[in-house]
This record gives C-alpha cells, sequence and structure tokens, in this order.
C-alpha cells in the first residue's frame, strides 16, 4: 500500500483517524496505531512483517540487556547482538545477490546468484533501529520497557517503508506521552496534502518525461534531450521523496508525532556539502554520527572516512556498482571542498557557485539513474556532444517541452522557498504583511485543490511509482 493510492486516502487513512481518536488513553491509541501499521506492512509484505517483529523483539531484548549491563562486557555483547542480526539480515537479503554476481565476474566459475525479494524499507528501519541500540549503549536513551511500545515505534506506518529515519531519541517521549492539539491536525492535514501534490502531480509527471528522454534508444539522443532527460529525473526524485517525506511528517504530527524534516530546498545550495545538509537529511545525519564520527571525524584521517562513508551512502542506496559510483562522486567532491574549493566557493557570485553544485548534482543523478553502467557514460556523452545527432534543441525535444513548459516551470518553482517565506510573512506578527486568516484561507484552499487533482490523477494513473521503495 502506498500513500498515493486511492484505498489509503478513502479508506485506510480515514478508517485509521476514526478509531485512533475515539480511543481516550494512549496505551489504546498506540495499540490501534499498531495494528494498522502492521496491516500496512503486510498489505505489500505478509510474510515479511514476521521478519519485522522478530527484528523488533530482538533489539527490544537487546536493549534491556544494554541497560541492565552498562559499562560491563554483557552490554557490548548485547550491541553486537544487535548490529550483527540487522546488518547480517540486511546484507543477505539486499546484497548477497551483488556480491555472488561481482564475484561470478571474476572467479573461473560461477556461483548461483541467491535472488531473495527485497523487504520494503528494510533499508530503513535497520538504521532506525540500530540508532535505537547504539544510543541505548552510549547511554543517551532509556531503553524501552514495553515491547508493544517499541514495536509501534519501529513499525509506524507514516515512516516505516521510506523514511525519513526516524531515530528512537527523536520521539522517544512520544511514545509514551504526546496529544494531538486542533494546530497539529491542522498542520499534518496541509502538509499531507502538499506531499501528496509533489509526488502526484509533479513527481509522476517528471518520471513519464524522464523515461521519454532516458529509456529509449540512446543512439538518438541530442545534447538538449539528454539534458532535459536528466532534469526531469532531478525533478522526479526530488518531488518523489521530498513529497513522501512531506506526507510522512504530516501524518505523524496528525498523530502527535513531531518528526524531523528530511529536506530543505537542496536544489537552492552552492556546494555538494551544502547539497547534502539539505538532501535526505536523516540519512545524513545518521552516517555522520554513527559512521563518520566514530571513524575519527575531523580529528584525523579525514579523507579516509570521508571515503569510507560515502561509500557506504551509496551501498545503502542499492545493491549497484553505479550507487556506489554515485556516493563516491559526491564523496569526492565534498573533499575536494574542504581541501581546495571552500574560500572559492564562498567569494565567487551566487549564480557561479549554484551553477557548479546543479552540475555536479545533475551528473551524479545519471550514475544514480543507470544501473547500467554503459548507458550511463552514453548519456553523460550526449551531454557535452559526444555523438549525438544534432547539439541545439532538436524537434522532438523542443516539442515536449514547449508541451510541458508550465510544467517545467511549476516544478522549478517548487524547488525554491517561496511558500515558506510567504508563511512567515502572512503569519509573523512583527511583519506588515500579517494576515494569520489569510494564511489558513489559503492552505484550506490549497488542501482542497491539492486533493481534487490528485484524486483525478489517481483514478487513472498508471505510472504512480515510489522510486526510495526500492531501499
Amino acid at each position: 500500500m502506498i500513500f498515493a493510492s486511492l484505498i489509503f486516502l478513502y479508506l485506510f487513512l480515514p478508517l485509521n483517524l476514526i478509531i485512533y481518536f475515539s480511543c481516550k488513553n494512549i496505551k489504546a491509541r498506540n495499540l490501534v496505531l499498531l495494528g494498522f501499521s502492521l496491516f500496512f506492512y503486510a498489505w505489500g509484505e505478509p510474510l515479511w512483517v514476521f521478519v519485522l517483529m522478530l527484528t523488533a523483539l530482538v533489539d527490544y531484548m537487546c536493549g534491556r540487556l544494554i541497560e541492565a549491563n552498562a559499562g560491563k562486557p554483557a552490554a557490548r555483547t548485547g550491541l553486537l547482538i544487535s548490529v550483527i542480526t540487522n546488518l547480517g539480515l540486511l546484507a543477505t537479503v539486499k546484497y548477497s545477490g551483488f556480491v555472488v554476481s561481482s564475484l561470478n565476474a571474476v572467479l573461473p566459475f560461477t556461483i548461483p546468484v541467491p535472488s531473495i525479494a527485497l523487504p520494503l524499507g528494510i533499508s530503513f528501519y535497520t538504521f532506525q533501529t540500530l540508532s535505537y541500540t547504539i544510543d541505548v549503549y552510549r547511554g543517551r536513551v532509556p531503553a524501552q520497557r514495553r515491547y508493544v511500545d517499541y514495536l509501534m515505534y519501529l513499525s509506524l506506518y507514516p515512516q516505516l517503508v521510506a523514511g525519513p529515519i526516524v531515530r528512537y531519541s527523536a520521539v522517544a517521549e512520544e511514545l509514551t506521552e504526546r496529544r494531538s492539539t486542533p494546530e497539529d491536525t491542522a498542520y499534518g492535514l496541509f502538509r499531507f496534502c502538499v506531499g501528496l501534490g509533489k509526488k502526484v502531480i509533479l513527481a509522476n509527471t517528471a518520471g513519464s518525461l524522464c523515461s521519454q528522454f532516458l529509456d529509449g534508444d540512446l543512439a538518438l539522443l541530442s545534447v538538449s534531450g539528454a539534458w532535459l532527460g536528466v532534469i526531469l529525473f532531478a525533478l522526479q526524485i526530488y518531488f518523489d521523496f521530498s513529497g513522501y517525506s512531506d506526507m510522512a511528517i504530516g501524518l505523524g504530527r496528525i498523530f502527535g508525532f513531531h518528526f524531523y524534516e528530511n529536506f530543505n530546498y537542496p536544489y537552492i545550495s552552492r556546494s555538494a556539502g551544502e547539497f547534502w545538509r539539505r538532501w535526505h537529511i536523516s540519512l545524513g545525519s545518521f552516517f555522520r554520527d554513527y559512521v563518520y564520527i566514530p571513524l575519527g571525524g575531523n580529528r584525523r584521517h579525514v579523507y579516509r572516512n570521508l571515503a569510507v562513508t560515502w561509500f557506504l551512502t551509496g551501498l545503502w542506496h542499492g545493491a549497484s556498482w553505479n550507487f556506489i559510483l554515485w556516493g563516491l562522486w559526491f564523496g569526492l567532491f565534498i573533499a575536494l571542498e574542504r581541501r581546495y574549493l571552500k574560500d572559492a566557493l564562498e567569494r565567487a557570485p551566487r549564480v557561479v557557485s549554484h551553477l557548479y553544485t546543479l552540475l555536479v548534482v545533475l551528473i551524479g543523478w545519471v550514475f544514480f539513474y543507470f544501473t547500467d553502467l554503459s548507458r550511463a557514460m552514453t548519456v553523460l556523452g550526449r551531454m557535452i556532444g559526444i555523438g549525438a545527432p544534432a547539439f541545439g534543441l532538436d524537434a522532438l525535444s523542443g516539442a515536449r517541452m514547449m508541451n510541458h513548459i508550465f510544467f517545467l516551470a511549476a516544478a522549478i518553482f517548487g524547488c525554491l522557498p517561496v511558500w515558506p517565506r510567504l508563511r512567515d510573512m502572512l503569519t509573523d506578527r512583527r511583519s506588515a504583511a500579517y494576515a494569520p486568516g489569510v494564511m489558513i484561507a489559503w492552505e484550506i484552499a490549497v488542501c482542497v485543490v491539492l486533493l481534487v487533482a490528485c484524486t483525478a490523477l489517481l483514478v487513472g494513473e498508471s505510472y504512480n511509482p515510489f522510486l526510495y521503495f526500492r531501499f
């Protein structure tokens, strides 16, 4: 089940809200959320839901063991059991086929390649449960006393299958002490509708157009077609993932949870480092706190630490060499910026540093898009004119662009922080434009329009993928 579906919008979610808010105490509400979350996951993964429950049980018991033996060898044993169990499961189901295929490419004999269906969201909830046991071991959070509450945290459906990565420490208190105010509900509904619009209207349209350029015969791809295809993919993946994060944050707020932001308008960045402080913030902060800093961070072996961190960041996204190259591509430029480019980028005109960042990001998205590296290199060649049948704006690319010029303008506008600034102006008492009633009316109108438009599109929509579900 996905958020951008009619069965979720008009059956699952309303039923969940009615039953949830009819309960008067937090324990009953948690049981409702747990039941709906497990059903949500079992809708697409009826067998793997039991693995999720077993994983939660192992980490719940490890957390209790670690806390009861703080400072003793048994605490480290508990942590090792948790890490080995979670990373072992992730490695088996996600990377075993990739490892065997890579070995087959160099060995004189062939090993049968295992084929295991990837559980939805396993990369996300594995990191969440690791953050719990590691933070308990570090003494940053107390161990959860009730398995049911811990399972509810891990399986909470707003963020279960595609993030953001919600650390236990961020919601530990809200698991047992939270309340949903009318303001929370209103904000949550608005945020959900905005995310739904990003996904259904912008991401789906960009993805459908992108495939027309990048999934066909690359021998016919012109320079302008290559650039348009990559730009459209950049728009698709941003609105797809940030839209899902908006919906998750909105749903969490309705139920009284305050999830951290996961995107902060990354395409306005002026460096690769800034881009990754704005893109998929929960993942970047996880690798920073649990990989980069423990390796030594900025204190020693900085460039080795960067290489390891970005190798793992790429590998996290998929069991394929293209994702590893994508991660190392960003690691390379972040290292170059630290060593050579930081001052130059800060002194350069904003437009120059911005164009530099967009160039790095767009080339990176080529590696991300194509698991077939030969096709990726072909597209990169077309982008600079190598083998391209036309250098300028060819007739087909020009026609596609003109037919969707308003969509492109709206999508680019959506990448800019215009709405938050307008909201701040209308809700800040110190602002000359202070008019909270106008803002409320606008938000209601936006919700209604987006919900109606998305419903109409979903009725006959055949192209509706969630890119990050595969992680």
